[in-house]
């Protein structure tokens, strides 16, 4: 007479499971969802964005021209040479950096608020874009690295990056120990000795048009993006993606806390140094090829959250469609706005990530 009770038992416990399963397979078609829309999304802005500007393009012609870089059929053609010339050689390099590097700004962003358990921390907390900054300043206003060629901005401005990253590294690391603490003091420091030291540079100059050139540039823009710029940051940018998706449960862990991760059989330290070269490189390449962007790497990251949650598997590739996104339609706007006068990009997106930044505080705040 007992036998049915075992089973009435346990009957909860698999209603339980199978529950949990589900929600858990309903997240993950979730996140899929959007990243196939967010991928839709960036593939649709890319024509469009590449057809605004001073000089505006249909987005039909955008694509006969693309395509007909694979099959050239000159009786198809309805466009002008100069409709090519600008689309080729200035819009769809553009374009491309644009979205290389707002996903690459989004990932450091994701990564650092990891490292530092910091919702305010952001690609200029390390003081790599100070420091990109600074010899960038050095190569325009006094021809510091003149001797290297064409590429001696780009050059100048990454190793001012690994420069001021190395800093940060050996400032932060004491022993054989790095706390987030630590790492944000010593990232705010450096940063801020290496923009004073930036103005100063600005101010000894007595070129004022180099002293022009040296803001617009900090400010950012995708003005000089050419075919080897965008090949680079986009390997870059793949790659430290890559690298962070491999890391991604150990971020998980470094999130919640150091003992969690610990526990785990991580060492936050070593996990700390390893993620803070990557995310110093890739910010360093980015900073080199666009100069200093800011706001993409603080609010994106969050907004992301928003979407799918916090888990970095899931994390990591949402916020790098939605900072491409973001940034492609950043770079429209600056373009556009106060046409054939170009706004600095930085400028462009304060503008727009304040208001979002602002919603966040109060649904933070609403949410405590």
């Amino acid at each position: 007479m007992r036998q049915p009770g075992p089973v009435l038992e346990a009957a909860p416990a698999a209603l339980v499971f199978s529950a949990d399963d589900l929600e858990h397979r309903q997240r993950s078609r979730q996140t899929w969802w959007w990243i196939a829309g967010l991928l839709a999304a960036v593939l649709v802005s890319l024509p469009m964005a590449i057809g605004l500007g001073p000089v505006s393009i249909e987005p039909g012609a955008v694509v006969g021209i693309l395509k007909s870089q694979w099959w050239d059929d000159p009786a198809l053609a309805s466009w002008s040479a100069s409709d090519e010339s600008i689309v080729l050689l200035l819009r769809v390099p553009r374009v491309l950096l644009g979205a290389a590097v707002g996903a690459g700004l989004a990932l450091a962003g994701v990564a650092l608020q990891a490292l530092t358990r910091n919702i305010l921390a952001e690609p200029y907390l390390l003081g790599v874009t100070s420091g990109a900054s600074t010899l960038s300043a050095a190569s325009i206003l006094f021809g510091a690295t003149a001797g290297i060629g064409s590429a001696s901005l780009a050059t100048s401005a990454f190793a001012g990056a690994l420069i001021a990253g190395i800093g940060v590294y050996l400032l932060a690391r004491v022993g054989n120990e790095m706390t987030s603490t630590r790492l944000v003091l010593a990232g705010v420091s450096v940063g801020y000795v290496l923009h004073a030291l930036t103005s100063l540079l600005i101010f000894a100059s007595d070129d004022p048009n180099a002293g022009r050139s040296v803001l617009f540039w900090t400010l950012g823009s995708l003005a000089q993006a050419t075919g080897q710029s965008v090949l680079i940051t986009w390997v870059v940018v793949l790659g430290t993606l890559a690298l962070l998706v491999y890391w991604s449960r150990p971020l998980d862990a470094l999130a919640i806390g150091d003992g969690t991760a610990q526990t785990l059989g991580i060492s936050p330290a070593k996990l700390r140094a390893a993620v803070m070269i990557v995310t110093a490189l890739c910010v360093g390449a980015l900073v080199a090829s666009s100069g200093g962007i800011g706001f993409v790497g603080l609010v994106i990251p969050h907004v992301a959250r928003l979407c799918v949650g916090s888990t970095h598997r899931k994390l990591l590739p949402v916020a790098a469609l939605l900072g491409a996104l973001f940034l492609v339609w950043a770079d429209v706007l600056a373009r556009t706005a106060l046409a054939p006068q170009e706004l600095p990009l930085g400028i462009v997106t304060a503008l727009l990530g304040a208001p979002l930044l602002f919603v966040l505080v109060r649904r933070l705040n609403s949410a405590q």
